[in-house]
């Protein structure tokens, strides 16, 4: 089984958290197995860009890559090159390692 390595968040997971996952399972529902709070406003239906993600480990093991993705990612705070949807991005085999930005379009605070 993959681990899903999170990187400390501020906020939503302050000491990180190292996570097992199903080959095929998306790093959303990883997060959400294991009440990790990450948004998702449009319930998983690769509309809106509240699930951001950025995955720092194994970026080229993750599938479920398609056009519509990379459209609504343009809209995310703090695009890299390695920026998913957490609800899109299928784990393969490999061990990843996931940041979760501070901000996005639904949550800011000027605090941290």
């Amino acid at each position: 089984m993959p681990i899903v390595l999170f990187l400390p968040h501020k906020i939503i997971l302050p000491t990180g958290a190292k996570l097992q996952a199903n080959k095929g399972e998306t790093i959303l529902n990883v997060a959400l197995r294991n009440n990790i709070k990450l948004e998702h406003a449009c319930e998983q239906s690769c509309a809106c860009s509240t699930c951001h993600c950025i995955i720092r480990k194994g970026f080229a093991s993750v599938l479920g890559w398609s056009e519509k993705e990379e459209d609504i990612l343009d809209k995310a705070w703090g695009l890299e090159s390695e920026s998913r949807l957490s609800c899109q991005a299928i784990i393969g085999d490999v061990d990843i390692e996931v940041e979760i930005p501070l901000y996005n379009l639904n949550y800011t605070t000027e605090k941290y």
